[in-house]
């Protein structure tokens, strides 16, 4: 490795919560100072060596507001001398601060950095930070430029996503499997103890007593399959409607931070890295469409890289839309078995800011696992945008 190329020494995520569920009276800047601290202590970095935190936040609002990547650093224990910023990339959120912090590294002008995220969707509602009454219903259109939404008419996502399953020819039926076996992979990855990435952190039940949430608490089991297959469409017509809840990702609560390292710097402390990376991408894509940005950045990470879907031992998709990740396989024809192989966020939960961080996180993990060397992962993005990195496990 070049002294200055950019590893992965540790890469932590909490268990993601449902929405007013076990972490709905965690604060998130709590959620976010505790992988701080576990990436820190994982790697064996003392905090003081860290040039900044960058942490990826949605809804940046309320306690999720005032620069919480700041407020996080200094609650985790951080040097006041660490800095920190907040980015909003929307879903793509934390992987995207993930790929800032690497290259910040990369460049030279910092020796280790921390790409982090976080969102508490129970105690900062989406859309909030778009807002000037939180008490009146908001969607997060009518926040809109007329001018941009004559140009593009952007709609809801579930509709981008319905559209998607139009123009791909997807079915209800295919989408509705797909959604099920997440959930069936996720909690075989939980009930066999796979997830070494996971902080199990404090949470209470619905009695308010509490307890150790150590895993994810959005799976579903056993799967009720009349349920999911009778389940009515989001918003249209039985008739005409594929996206219904059972389809879609969970609304959820949850944080992961990845430190990274440059690789003389890590070498100077004694430490081994997890991971470098073959390459980081972010591309614009059809704003109506919204969804299918994962295929052209997909296209361009490997391209970049050097290496083909068929490379890749370990591939995560972000379940925002069962169609989303079906489409995807549609274009790039993976190895079904490599595709998201512990579930997805149809299963897990889809915790906006901190999802992509969490992503890379469970990927390593996952590679770990299975003795893999090549990870892709690929997050679609409201209004037209996707995040990719392809990793290299060390």
């Amino acid at each position: 490795m070049k002294p200055d190329e950019a590893v992965i020494l540790s890469a932590v995520r909490t268990p993601f919560g449902r929405r007013n569920g076990a972490l709905r009276h965690t604060r998130p800047d709590t959620l976010l100072a505790a992988v701080i601290q576990a990436a820190l202590q994982r790697a064996q970095v003392p905090g003081e060596r860290v040039g900044d935190v960058l942490a990826g936040c949605v809804s940046q609002a309320g306690e999720q507001g005032g620069n919480i990547a700041r407020q996080a650093a200094l609650l985790a224990g951080l040097p006041a001398a660490v800095p920190g910023a907040s980015i909003n990339r929307m879903c793509g959120s934390s992987q995207y601060a993930v790929h800032a912090a690497a290259q910040a590294v990369a460049s030279g002008d910092l020796a280790f950095a921390l790409g982090c995220g976080v969102e508490s969707m129970s105690r900062v509602p989406m859309f909030l930070d778009l807002t000037l009454d939180p008490q009146k219903p908001f969607t997060g259109f009518d926040a809109l430029h007329p001018g941009l939404l004559a140009r593009y008419p952007i709609p809801h996502q579930v509709e981008s996503a319905e559209k998607i399953a139009e123009t791909w020819r997807i079915s209800r039926q295919e989408m509705d499997d797909y959604a099920m076996e997440s959930h069936r992979r996720a909690d075989e990855a939980r009930q066999s103890g796979w997830h070494h990435e996971i902080l199990p952190i404090d949470g209470v039940g619905k009695d308010g007593d509490p307890f150790t949430l150590a895993g994810d608490e959005g799976i579903r089991v056993p799967v009720d399959e009349a349920r999911i297959r009778g389940m009515a469409p989001v918003f249209r017509s039985p008739d005409s409607g594929r996206v219904t809840a059972a389809n879609a990702s969970q609304m959820s609560d949850g944080a992961a931070a990845v430190l990274i390292g440059g690789a003389a710097a890590a070498h100077a402390l004694g430490l081994k890295p997890l991971a470098r990376f073959r390459s980081r991408v972010v591309v614009g894509s059809d704003p109506v469409l919204q969804l299918t940005g994962v295929v052209p950045a997909a296209r361009q990470a490997l391209r970049q890289a050097g290496l083909s879907i068929q490379d890749m031992d370990w591939i995560e998709v972000n379940e925002a839309f069962a169609s989303v990740a079906l489409c995807f396989a549609r274009e790039l024809q993976p190895d079904r078995q490599r595709l998201n192989p512990w579930g997805g966020a149809i299963a897990h939960g889809h915790p906006l800011g901190a999802t992509g961080a969490g992503l890379i996180a469970k990927m390593l993990a996952g590679l770990a696992r299975r003795d893999g060397q090549f990870g892709l992962q690929v997050m679609c993005i409201g209004h037209g945008m996707a995040t990719a990195t392809v990793i290299e496990r060390l």
